[in-house]
């Protein structure tokens, strides 16, 4: 699946279908600067809206994954209930590695707090306490940001 020409091919099919980036986002219940990112390459559409936007620009989810119309001699089998079920389950998988990394990056502030209560004494120790305080906080706050953005996704 190449991103940059399933974008071209969207844009294809929506101009072939005479509608705009707004049209096409109205039909599909997203924006169009959501539509604007497909066809630019810079990410793909979700799983569950792929069946509705092949339906929408009349092609099936074979054809939408190829980036090219089916040829009447094709000997491409695909079936469209695996195709949909894969693309789930990569967006499950892409959630649950940007939760995981946010638990590690959680773990390691923890570890690394409980690190900078161990280090003082004299003013040297109690700079990098300071620093390793500040820096665990850090880790922790950005562990909770790709948390809570990987459960938002679903």
């Amino acid at each position: 699946m190449d991103q940059s020409a399933i974008g071209k091919y969207i844009y294809q099919k929506r101009k072939a279908k005479n509608l705009t980036q707004t049209q096409l986002a109205e039909k599909l219940g997203v924006s169009n600067k959501t539509i604007s990112k497909w066809e630019n390459g810079k990410c793909m559409p979700d799983y569950s809206i792929i069946e509705n936007l092949c339906n929408t620009l009349g092609i099936t989810i074979s054809e939408f994954i190829d980036a090219e119309d089916a040829a009447d001699d094709s000997i491409r089998m695909y079936d469209e209930k695996q195709i949909t079920d894969l693309l789930r389950r990569t967006q499950e998988l892409e959630n649950q590695k940007a939760t995981m990394y946010g638990m590690f990056l959680i773990v390691i502030g923890i570890a690394m707090l409980l690190m900078s209560h161990t280090v003082g004494g004299s003013n040297m120790k109690d700079f990098m306490s300071g620093v390793l305080f500040g820096i665990s906080v850090g880790e922790i706050l950005v562990g909770v940001y790709c948390i809570g953005r990987s459960f938002l996704r679903k």
